[in-house]
């Protein structure tokens, strides 16, 4: 099983830059979208469709144009469940799940901090996101959550680890992170990449992505029941429909 996590950044934007002939040629089984900035009604469904994605799940924010996540897959899942239940998390469009056999997949978008308020509501979102997802653990054991954490997890993931002082590398959510990591959930790509210090978002700034002064925010957490089915990781920097790129996952 082939799954892909991409913060798209805007899906109407990434179909505009390529991302429907990128997704043919990549191929995955599920493919986890954040970030997609649309409700469904504005989107040409048939486009997913003809790439070979009938089945296509999309959990919108209230407000329109801002965040929302996706889940396309080839096979029709067993169940599919969009949020959480919580509607301090919901109303933003940031939890969608899809139960396969053998493997549930849920595309998550944490929130970002970008200011004082955003960075309290990314505190609680952590907090309950976590109690949510150790008690979706008890019931579905084999569970993937893919998606943007927004977080920076160890020094070797940002391209500057003297920025101590800005969301998403503060020392009180890398400690979530690891808290996070080690309740149950593997990181898949530092699992199977021990030493590769690669990122997944670059800001549009000071052309920054040229010079590969990025940040590793996404991740494919898995749980622990399915360590020995982790294949293979990679975080695939040359697509560039947005200012994130997309990050796989292969399962045996």
């Amino acid at each position: 099983m082939k799954i892909i996590s991409y913060n798209v950044n805007g899906i109407r934007a990434a179909i505009n830059k390529g991302f429907i002939d990128w997704l043919k040629a990549a191929d995955p089984d599920v493919i986890c979208l954040q970030e997609i900035k649309a409700l469904k009604e504005q989107l040409d469904l048939t486009l997913f469709e003809d790439a070979g994605y009938k089945y296509n799940y999309w959990f919108s924010a209230q407000k329109k144009g801002y965040s929302g996540v996706a889940i396309l897959s080839k096979t029709e899942p067993n169940h599919v469940q969009y949020g959480t239940g919580i509607e301090s998390m919901d109303f933003e469009g940031r939890n969608l799940r899809a139960d396969f056999d053998g493997v549930s997949v849920m595309s998550m978008y944490l929130p970002s901090g970008t200011n004082d308020l955003r960075l309290q509501h990314k505190f609680d979102y952590m907090a309950m996101i976590h109690d949510y997802l150790n008690g979706l653990r008890a019931e579905i054991p084999n569970l993937i959550v893919c998606g943007d954490y927004n977080i920076c997890h160890e020094e070797m993931d940002i391209h500057n680890p003297k920025m101590k002082g800005v969301s998403g590398f503060l020392p009180i959510e890398r400690e979530w992170l690891g808290k996070f990591i080690n309740s149950g959930f593997i990181d898949s790509f530092r699992y199977l990449n021990p030493n590769s210090q690669e990122y997944s978002w670059w800001s549009y700034r000071a052309n920054a992505r040229a010079n590969n002064k990025g940040w590793r925010l996404d991740y494919a957490m898995a749980s622990q029941p399915l360590q020995e089915n982790l294949k293979r990781a990679v975080i695939l920097s040359e697509v560039v429909h947005s200012d994130h790129c997309p990050i796989l996952l292969e399962l045996k």
